[in-house]
């Protein structure tokens, strides 16, 4: 049909377009409040209730209780609003790297290591 797209598939891979900004509206504007150390602070007092004041759906909110980067990401994070929520987690590159690989981080950082030659 003319004027029609057709989505764009990468297997294994969120694809971050129009429906799941719209998916994630609320949390990458909640992210995006991490700006503010205020804000961090507020979130690291109460998290479900930072969570709810964002409008976070139980999905997405059950993904940050369990700090699963890529649950936020199917659930409609944009990696770079949810990198300041893995930094307030704790979680650094090669822990989400791990994450989006199904490896332990310390089996990533040895893949990586050897990736290097």
């Amino acid at each position: 049909m003319p004027g029609t797209r057709r989505k764009r598939e990468i297997p294994g891979t969120t694809v971050f377009d129009a429906d799941q900004a719209r998916k994630g509206y609320a949390l990458n504007k909640m992210c995006y409040s991490f700006n503010s150390a205020a804000n961090r602070a507020e979130f690291l007092r109460d998290e479900d209730a930072y969570c709810r004041k964002f409008g976070l759906n139980e999905a997405q909110r059950d993904a940050v209780r369990r700090r699963d980067v890529l649950a936020l990401i199917a659930a409609g994070g944009n990696i770079y609003y949810l990198a300041k929520l893995a930094g307030i987690f704790g979680l650094d590159v090669q822990d989400i790297g791990a994450q989006q690989t199904g490896m332990t981080k310390d089996a990533f950082k040895a893949k990586l290591l050897a990736a290097r030659g």
